[in-house]
Formats: structure tokens, C-alpha cells, sequence
């Protein structure tokens, strides 16, 4: 795979492909390489951006000069050779250079191409996940209910773009070994982020009303939100009206447990207020290891609110190869300095993979 990408969504999506076992030359611009490079502090000891190593592990680095006739030639050689390539080059950018996408399948018809772009194929507009999270409606509904609209904490626009990236290119991999040809695949952030508005969109299609923000709240479920303990915060999903009934008993609330009006759901919506005030109270009074042995005893999902260091500490993950992969894979290579195996790649191309495998 050839990974003519940059920033988030389209390293995220390369990588994904590497932990599955592919091979991967990430092509950067020679002398500052993909813009997450600069993106920090913090940075390791060896001056790598801990944005750039989360992103690009198993993957092997050449800096090339799409300006340049030589490169040109070498990207091409490389790109005859490869099954993928995968950019997310503004429009118009790559055929100025003499990259013509559809003149290069026609020329090698196996070949997968996949772009990635902020706003469709043709929009100009450059993608960065804040604008994206601002646009398709995620800000509107993220956020305390009379608070300003709020981004989510990590860019999710980009990183479910870049897996939306990676199961169109193995949708179309399969696609290849039936037919016999690849095919150019483009997904867009945008895109990915409307999709992604799951039920909240379908919500909004359903009644005609806006979706407003609940902050830790959930418009369609209660209880399904956080408490505050006499200690920390910690949050109870109840996601049927089983796990309802055990709760409220759970928490000593028999009152509620016995209510008729509280044992479906949307009884449950209709009171919200009622129903949180009482549990509210109840779960303040004890620390939250009481109620997390209580709920997890009556098979409520709960959990209590950890901080992100305390939640990497259950988990395979390090400072350099970053967090495990999330699909079944494997970790072969570290994050490439920046040309680190261009010689290599130079001299040998693919085969600088060999002893990889």
C-alpha cells in the first residue's frame, strides 16, 4: 500500500491496514514530512510528536518531491507496483503534477485507489475535523443543555472517516479478486459524520424537531446518564426495562421499582425529572465502589468516570507504538522517522519488505 496521506483520517486508515498485515510506504514532503510531525508538545525523547507516532506505526518512510521529475518517476514506480494507494490531496493537486487517478487505473485496472477528502470530491474546501464536527450537526448536540455548542474530545470525524477509508478499500479489494479489477473509492469526512449521526439523525427525520443537547444525558433513554457519588462520577446505562427494575432496586429505590408508570421506557422519559432527583439523592450518599458492586451484582451497565491514564492502564499500549490495535493485528515496525528507509526504498522499492515478511 502506497500512502500518499497526511494529518489523521488517512494515516489512521493506512495504519489499520499495516497492524492487518499490509505493507505500507508512507510518502512526505521532504524536509518537514506529514504535518503532524510539527504537531505538539508534547514530543518523545528523539523529537517525534506523540500526534504523529499515534498514527503511523508499521509503515516505512520515504520523503518525495512531487515537484520534482525524479520523484515523480519513483512515486509512479511505486504506485505500478502497489495493490492500494490511498491520498487525501486537495482536488486538482495531484493531476497538476501529473498524477491522473483515472488515467493510472485505466493504465494498471487492478489497482485500488481510495481518496480521502473534507467535503466531497468537488468541493476545494480543506477538511479539518472542527469544521466538519461544526457542520454536520455533532457540535449542535454535544454539550450541557444551556451550554455553547461543544466539539468531542477527540477528532472522531477524522478517525471514523479514516476506518470508513479502510472497509471501502477491503470492500473493494474483494471487489478485485471477483472481478479482477480496483476501482477509485472516496470517502469524505463529512460524509462519514453525517452517517455517523446514527439515531440522533433518524430522530430528527422521525419527529421534525431539532435534536437539542443533553449533555450527559440521552434523549431517548432514562436513565442513561452520569451521577455524581459522594466521591466520583460515575454513569448507569439502562438500556431495558429489566435493567430498569434491577436498578431501582439496586439502589434501594423500591418506590420506583414498583411504579407502573416507570416500568416502560417511555414512562421513564415522561417523568425524567422525577426519576433522576430521586436517584440523584440516593447515589450521592455513597462512594462509587458501593454502587458499582451493586449495579454490577444486578447486571446494570455502569461505570465510573476514569481519567484517561487510568483507562490506558488496563491495556496493551506504550509510548512509542502507541494503543493496540482494535482489530485483530499485529504490530511490526515502529512510526518511521522521517525518511528513514528512503535509501532503501530507492534502491529496492517493495522488496525493502522482504525481510518483513
Amino acid at each position: 500500500m502506497l500512502d500518499l496521506s497526511r494529518v489523521l483520517a488517512g494515516p489512521l486508515a493506512t495504519m489499520l491496514l499495516g497492524d492487518l498485515g499490509a505493507n505500507v510506504i508512507k510518502v512526505e514532503r521532504p524536509g518537514s514530512g506529514d504535518d503532524t510531525r510539527g504537531w505538539g508538545p508534547p514530543f518523545d525523547s528523539a523529537g517525534e510528536s506523540a500526534y504523529y507516532l499515534s498514527v503511523n506505526r508499521n509503515k516505512k518512510s520515504i520523503a518525495a518531491d512531487l515537484a520534482s521529475a525524479h520523484d515523480r518517476e519513483l512515486i509512479r514506480a511505486l504506485i505500478a507496483s502497489a495493490d492500494v494507494v490511498i491520498d487525501n490531496f486537495k482536488r486538482g493537486m495531484l493531476a497538476r503534477n501529473g498524477f491522473d487517478i483515472a488515467a493510472i487505473l485505466d493504465a494498471h485496472p487492478k489497482l485500488v485507489w481510495c481518496t480521502i477528502t473534507g467535503f466531497g470530491a468537488d468541493s476545494d474546501r480543506a477538511g479539518y475535523d472542527f469544521v466538519v464536527q461544526a457542520e454536520q450537526g455533532w457540535m449542535a448536540i454535544t454539550g450541557e443543555p444551556d451550554g455553547a455548542p461543544m466539539k468531542i474530545g477527540v477528532a472522531l470525524a477524522d478517525v471514523v472517516a479514516g476506518k470508513d477509508a479502510c472497509i471501502a478499500i477491503l470492500a473493494a479489494l474483494v471487489a478485485r479478486a471477483r472481478t479482477g479489477r480496483g476501482r477509485h473509492v472516496t470517502v469524505s469526512l463529512a460524509a462519514s459524520a453525517s452517517a455517523a449521526l446514527v439515531n440522533v439523525a433518524q430522530n430528527a427525520l422521525v419527529s421534525g424537531e431539532e435534536p437539542r443537547r443533553w449533555g450527559n444525558g440521552h434523549p431517548n433513554l432514562v436513565p442513561y446518564q452520569l451521577f455524581d457519588a459522594s466521591d466520583r462520577a460515575l454513569v448507569i446505562a439502562v438500556g431495558n426495562d429489566a435493567q430498569w427494575t434491577a436498578c431501582a432496586t439496586a439502589l434501594g429505590l423500591d418506590t420506583l421499582a414498583n411504579d407502573q408508570r416507570l416500568r416502560a421506557n417511555a414512562g421513564r422519559v415522561a417523568e425524567r425529572g422525577r426519576v433522576i432527583a430521586a436517584m440523584t439523592t440516593r447515589i450521592a450518599e455513597q462512594p462509587a465502589a458501593h454502587w458499582i458492586a451493586l449495579l454490577d451484582a444486578a447486571g446494570v451497565p455502569c461505570g465510573v468516570v476514569r481519567t484517561v491514564l487510568e483507562s490506558l492502564r488496563d491495556i496493551d499500549c506504550s509510548s512509542t507504538m502507541g494503543v493496540a490495535p482494535s482489530v485483530p493485528g499485529s504490530i511490526r515496525l515502529a512510526p518511521p522517522r522521517l525518511d528513514e528507509h528512503g535509501a532503501e526504498i530507492r534502491a529496492r522499492g517493495w522488496a525493502s519488505f522482504d525481510a518483513q515478511r
